[in-house]
């Protein structure tokens, strides 16, 4: 999994796209296109096709739906309109947080795993609501 960082290289890269096949190719250039089209500052209005496209492409070429992946296509309406305003803050604890299940459960994918995420962000927004 690779974080802003990596990932900005990447875009920088132009060797990157002449190796992948054309199924990859597409996946790269769907996520691209959610990066730009809807984690950015402005959100396209048509975001959802960008995300389920990227879905899509993602499962042509075999890909596993990571945790974050999952939450993205599964909650799209919770995701604020100018995604590039929040706080770093948030997204390093959301990274800290997925990476604390990923080790808790050895890369393995299944409905525990999901479901003790789901309950640890329900614990964590009721508490937040009392402090």
């Amino acid at each position: 999994m690779f974080i802003g960082p990596q990932i900005k290289a990447i875009f920088r890269d132009e060797e990157f796209e002449k190796k992948l096949s054309e199924a990859e190719e597409a996946a790269w250039l769907a996520f691209k296109s959610v990066c730009t089209h809807f984690l950015g500052n402005k959100k396209a209005e048509n975001y959802e096709y960008f995300v389920g496209n990227m879905v899509k492409c993602f499962r042509v070429i075999g890909c596993n739906m990571s945790l974050k992946l999952h939450v993205l296509d599964s909650h799209l309406n919770f995701f604020p309109q100018k995604l590039g305003a929040i706080s770093n803050e948030h997204g390093e604890r959301f990274h800290q947080d997925i990476s604390m299940f990923e080790k808790r459960f050895s890369g393995r994918w299944n409905r525990s795993m999901l479901a003790e995420f789901c309950w640890s962000v329900i614990r964590d927004t009721q508490s937040d609501a009392y402090k």
